[in-house]
């Protein structure tokens, strides 16, 4: 009832009257960017004088910029999580979004936009596959389908109204988790400009005029609390149809020079925001200890019983494990200064351990072969290389991996999500009681690992133990009994 006399969010109900020039165009109106790159803007409108405003360009016929148009841009942040064993409840009420365009049903409003004086940054997270090469797409479709098209007319528009004005060119900043995200849309954007028939001059525009910059951007971002939204709402003076919630953890790495550290003056802020000219170790770091420690605890943990991260890292038995793997066997191969390899490990696992995000196991065990070939089985090399010897705890992993792809345990079916032939290829193999011949024809299968794992000295044996271990005494007693065998 109390939400009922609520008045709903907008400018006029909580005497909000600023609004700031754009500076940043953002293609997508989704949770993520709502969490991560507006809040990263407010902060800078309120610790470093940006004055920036936001204009949010829906990119799909079928999205929500509606809904924040009808709260006149403004939207409640809640950030919960856990940072050194105490709880963190923060909330932020997001003001900088002062236009939302429909490009399906407002495209000369799109249009006019790229006309503003003021405008510096294009932002984007239109997920993977928004940054495709479309040929279909034509410069004169209102709109075109693909982002890409879509920013191509945009920035054609820009060209012309400002004559070629280099000075006019954008900060192009997209947030897509792929790697070399900048470099993949410019290479795209040029043979869109070569397709359409564009000229040289703008492509010299594009290539002189405009910035690129590759991202690495980390935050969970549940989003819309749809089963709690009351307890939300009642948190607040008004009532708020979209608001979003995020863990408080943010990290966003750019690649850029001083020139951009001038313009984006995050250094201003508490905010990490890192602009390196190399982003690469930063996304080594961020996929082999939080991705691969996600990776290498999946089948692991739903084999000892678990269901959601939270419980792998609330078990002593499981948190041991997993705390070891990282800062014993994956942190000691990255080329990276130590103390800043166990912070960010230290800032893992209090996400981990997160009691606001409910992140079940059975949804990250999605694709777990090609998550562990990228995630995991490059420490486990290394580790070998640097150490000849093998890793306890991410090789034990692997062979956890192995056995769950037999699809069931201990009478229960395990939560397999993979392609059909690899779904085909564990269950025709496991149809076999020899454990050395599953493991052999498992680690010699090019398509999953690009190279014979059989050749990875004591690989093959090591794995065949812990499998045997693993059905005849289960996950803890199977782990003591390989890490006797194999931890010297």
């Amino acid at each position: 009832m109390e939400n009922l006399v609520k008045q709903k969010l907008s400018r006029e109900s909580i005497g909000f009257s600023t609004k700031y020039p754009i500076k940043v165009v953002q293609f997508g109106e989704g949770n993520f960017l709502r969490a991560f790159v507006d809040y990263a803007f407010q902060i800078l409108n309120k610790k470093a004088d940006f004055n920036g405003g936001i204009a949010v360009i829906q990119p799909l016929d079928n999205g929500m910029v509606h809904l924040l148009n009808e709260q006149d841009g403004l939207y409640t942040l809640f950030m919960n999580g856990v940072k050194k064993g105490e709880k963190i409840h923060d909330i932020e009420l997001i003001t900088n979004v002062v236009q939302g365009i429909n490009t399906y049903k407002n495209f000369q409003e799109y249009l006019d936009l790229a006309k503003v004086e003021t405008l510096e940054f294009v932002i984007s997270n239109t997920t993977e596959a928004g940054i495709e090469y479309v040929d279909s797409d034509k410069k004169e479709m209102q709109p075109p389908n693909s982002f890409p098209g879509k920013l191509s007319v945009f920035l054609y528009e820009r060209f012309k109204h400002f004559n070629g004005d280099v000075s006019k060119g954008l900060t192009i900043i997209p947030c897509e988790l792929i790697n070399y995200n900048a470099d993949t849309l410019k290479e795209i954007l040029l043979k869109l400009a070569d397709l359409w028939q564009l000229g040289e001059e703008y492509k010299y525009w594009i290539t002189t005029g405009c910035t690129f910059h590759n991202t690495l951007v980390d935050r969970i971002v549940p989003g819309y609390p749809r089963n709690e939204i009351e307890d939300y709402n009642n948190k607040l003076d008004y009532h708020d149809d979209i608001l979003v919630t995020a863990e408080p953890f943010f990290l966003w790495v750019i690649e850029g020079d001083e020139k951009l550290k001038e313009k984006l003056p995050f250094h201003k802020t508490n905010l990490d925001v890192k602009i390196v000219s190399d982003m690469q170790p930063y996304r080594t770091r961020k996929v082999r200890i939080l991705n691969g420690a996600h990776t290498a605890m999946v089948p692991f943990s739903i084999l000892y019983g678990n269901e959601t991260v939270k419980e792998t890292l609330d078990n002593k038995f499981t948190e041991d494990f997993v705390t070891k793997a990282i800062f014993n066997e994956i942190n000691p191969t990255l080329p990276m200064e130590k103390s800043e390899l166990d912070l960010f490990a230290d800032e893992v696992l209090d996400r981990f351990r997160n009691p606001f995000i409910k992140h079940q196991l059975a949804d990250i065990a999605l694709n777990s072969v090609s998550k562990f070939k990228v995630r995991v089985l490059p420490s486990l090399l290394e580790y070998v290389k640097i150490n000849q010897k093998l890793p306890v705890h991410l090789t034990f992993s692997f062979a956890c991996l192995i056995r769950f792809y037999k699809k069931e345990w201990q009478d229960r079916i395990l939560p397999i999500n993979d392609t059909k032939e690899i779904i085909s290829f564990f269950e025709n193999n496991w149809k076999s009681n020899d454990l050395e011949i599953l493991v052999k024809q498992t680690l010699s299968n090019l398509e999953f690992w690009e190279n014979d794992l059989n050749e990875v000295i004591g690989l093959t044996e090591a794995l065949v133990f812990a499998l045997t271990e693993i059905e005849n005494k289960g996950i803890e007693n199977g782990f003591i009994s390989f890490k006797n065998q194999y931890d010297s």
